[in-house]
């Protein structure tokens, strides 16, 4: 298998996502899940796998902020967005993504743990690859104000000191 791995600004590569998110979530799809109603931030990197042939395969959103984790300011990480087109799933190119995207964060040496939200067909997968479910609450904001979230499952993964639980305030938008 030949792939391309990139690492690239979220800002300036949206145009080049955009299509692989609409396929993996198509509008009309959107309105009937738990978190179609939430407003998302947009990423600061995107990990982009392309194929051999360079078509985009997979696509792994990576958010940096300082939060409060039991009301103590950190810098923490967040992975979102993480998406296979159809037609490459089951060819391990996710957690290829993945792995990239936690080795970034893991470079930045103020990063204390990652976060990730994801669906109940999904938990196993990220499960597989150390992730550890959040036992607690998660606020963040929405454009009405700060909120509970609810909307997915929360999992944490240990960078250089992690966070299984307690009361994780995301200080802006969730990803």
């Amino acid at each position: 298998m030949s792939i391309e791995i990139d690492i690239v600004n979220g800002h300036a590569s949206w145009a080049i996502a955009k299509p692989l998110l609409d396929v993996t979530w198509p509008k009309a799809d959107i309105a009937k899940l738990s978190w179609g109603r939430i407003k998302w931030a947009n990423a600061d990197l995107r990990v982009l796998v392309e194929t051999a042939d360079g078509e985009l395969a997979c696509h792994v959103g990576i958010y940096t902020r300082m939060a409060k984790w039991n009301n103590r300011s950190m810098n923490i990480g967040g992975i979102g967005g993480v998406a296979t087109h159809p037609d490459h799933r089951r060819h391990g190119y996710a957690s290829i993504a993945l792995n990239a995207a936690i080795r970034t964060l893991r470079d930045r040496e103020d990063v204390q743990f990652a976060v990730l939200f994801c669906e109940p067909h999904n938990e196993a997968f990220y499960e597989a690859r150390g992730w550890r479910r959040f036992i607690g609450e998660i606020w963040c904001e929405q454009p009405g104000g700060r909120v509970r979230f609810d909307a997915m499952a929360p999992f944490t993964f240990d960078l250089k000191g992690g966070a299984g639980g307690g009361i994780l305030d995301l200080c802006g938008l969730p990803w």
